[in-house]
């Protein structure tokens, strides 16, 4: 009877493993460090803020939307408009495709407010946080590779170097840095 070489077995899991599911471990990595930074940053989207003057804004109140539009003709705006509405008496608040604009009725000034999608990030964002049943099984089935991946990797190598050397070390190191972390602050 043939001896099973389960090392040979192993390092072919793992390093098939490895390649099915390299995009997908790249976009939860990217997502992870933009989730992470959520509170520095928007991950998802680019917000951009400018300052605007209106001229003649103090008869707006009663105009329509086709005079509105006019006040955003020289923003390039126009084509954009959405609606508008006024949060208070000296306030107009105008939505445009991509952003919002925000003006006092005294002063005519204001700022314009655009939002466009954040490149990498907001696609990669979008597989993070789950998007539907779908991708609910593609998720489960990287995870439970990502702990295939964990138990066949640390016996990819023997000897010293291996889970019986080194290796042994450096995995106590990563098992206490998130129990002492859960010890410290849970």
């Amino acid at each position: 009877m043939k001896k099973l070489n389960w090392r040979k077995w192993n390092r072919a899991i793992h390093r098939d493993l490895g390649y099915l599911f390299f995009a997908i471990t790249v976009i939860y990595g990217l997502s992870g460090i933009a989730v992470n930074h959520i509170s520095d940053w928007n991950p998802n989207y680019v917000i951009t803020q400018k300052e605007v003057t209106f001229r003649f804004l103090a008869d707006i109140r009663k105009a329509d939307k086709e005079a509105v539009k006019l006040l955003l003709k020289p923003l390039n705006e126009d084509g954009n408009y959405k609606k508008h509405y006024f949060p208070d008496d000296s306030t107009i608040k105008i939505f445009v495709n991509g952003g919002n604009i925000v003006a006092d009725l005294n002063s005519g000034d204001g700022w314009m407010e655009t939002l466009r999608r954040r490149p990498v990030f907001n696609l990669v964002n979008f597989l993070h946080y789950n998007p539907g049943k779908w991708w609910t099984w593609v998720a489960d089935i990287f995870a439970g590779s990502l702990i295939v991946l964990a138990f066949s990797g640390i016996f990819l190598i023997k000897g010293k170097n291996g889970i019986t050397g080194r290796g042994a070390i450096l995995t106590a190191i990563g098992i206490a840095i998130p129990l002492l972390f859960i010890l410290l602050f849970y």
